[in-house]
């Protein structure tokens, strides 16, 4: 009787062990998996700060003269050709001065009409005196006045003729004043800024003493993003790398680019890490609507690129090039060997095979090496 009751304690007991070991067992830690596949892995390199869409083209213009505002020709936003006059000071004193030369001009050409036909006529009266002076019927003295007449005729016509050089060189001076008087644009584009209105005086900028441009003109239709790349990062940046570039204004979208400038020599500006300045191309051709000078802008150069490459996500490494894998329940510590990577790729050469299941929930508690976790739902 005894020993059966010692029996029974004896379960009980062993009953009581394994209930308060099963209750005192860690719970399994559910953990988010990322699988290893094949797909694309890129090397690159981004900007420390904010870049900047700039056009290709952009001119601030002002007049070489001051005067005042006569016509203004565009508005902001308006759109303008190669050579269209934007604005023009008043001219009237110019436009006046060019009459007056071209009536210069045009007596000049009229004087030329009088006396230079007078002038061959005299020089063939000489030479028709000559010979007859050589056969003895014409006097030293009437060859003589031939001479005179004839060279006195042709210092007529030359006159005249430097008379007509010198109205058309008063026309140019007074097209070139009159020029001087217009800002016209030296390329298409839109017209981002004017600074004046009409009647007022401008003036150009003194030398030392930056005052607002006239005009501020854009050439929207061809566009490229400068921005900052650390200048560890620079020297593996070459011409012609192809980029993508991602814009605030169009989150989740990305536009092709290449990189046209690397910057020769790098910005050293105070509490700021130092930087080199890159430029990069849009590849496609764009809509000016869409886009605007500007713009903040984002620029990742790509270095290098494996196609097909066995990838799993970089949040998913540990120090050391070191995963954890979710295998039978049990989390357990892999070092691998890596190869291209970036912020969202790292490519995997050697320690995982393709379908395993890495852990990508690595910050959260209780994920270690020798735990028990399930995936995450």
């Amino acid at each position: 009787m005894k020993a059966r009751t010692a029996v029974i304690v004896l379960i009980l007991l062993a009953a009581s062990g394994l209930i308060f070991w099963k209750l005192s067992e860690p719970r399994p830690v559910a953990v988010a998996l990322a699988k290893a596949e094949r797909g694309l892995v890129e090397s690159t390199v981004s900007n420390t700060r904010a870049g900047t869409v700039k056009a290709c083209r952009r001119a601030k213009l002002a007049p070489t003269a001051g005067g005042l505002i006569y016509r203004l020709k565009v508005r902001e936003s308006e759109r303008v050709k190669k050579g269209q006059v934007l604005i023009e000071l008043w001219n009237k004193d110019l436009l006046a001065q060019k009459k007056m030369s071209v009536e210069q001009l045009a007596s000049s050409l009229d004087h030329i009409k009088q006396v230079c036909p007078l002038a061959e006529a005299a020089e063939s009266d000489l030479a028709r005196k000559m010979k007859l002076a050589k056969k003895g019927f014409i006097s030293r003295e009437g060859l003589e006045n031939a001479g005179a007449e004839a060279q006195s005729k042709k210092a007529s016509c030359d006159a005249a003729k430097a008379d007509v050089k010198a109205a058309r060189a008063k026309i140019d001076l007074a097209d070139a004043e009159i020029e001087k008087s217009r800002i016209v644009a030296p390329f298409d584009g839109i017209i981002a800024k004017v600074s004046g209105e009409l009647g007022e005086f401008t003036t150009p900028s003194p030398p030392g003493i930056p005052t607002p441009p006239a005009i501020d003109l854009i050439d929207d239709s061809c566009l490229y993003v400068t921005a900052p790349i650390d200048e560890v990062d620079a020297p593996s940046i070459r011409l012609g790398m192809p980029a993508r570039i991602s814009l605030d204004a169009f989150p989740g979208k990305h536009f092709a680019g290449r990189v046209s400038r690397i910057a020769p020599y790098v910005l050293d500006i105070e509490k700021q890490a130092r930087t080199v300045d890159v430029d990069v191309d849009f590849i496609d051709k764009l809509d000016e609507k869409t886009l605007l000078v500007g713009y903040s802008a984002d620029a990742e150069v790509i270095l290098a690129s494996h196609e097909n490459a066995l990838r799993i996500p970089t949040r998913a490494l540990l120090e050391k090039n070191r995963v954890l894998v979710l295998k039978e329940g049990r989390l357990a510590e892999r070092q691998v060997k890596t190869g291209l990577s970036n912020w969202e790729y790292t490519e995997i050469l050697g320690g995982l095979e393709r379908g395993e299941n890495v852990v990508v929930s690595i910050e959260k508690s209780g994920v270690k090496a020798g735990a028990a976790a399930v995936p995450e739902k």
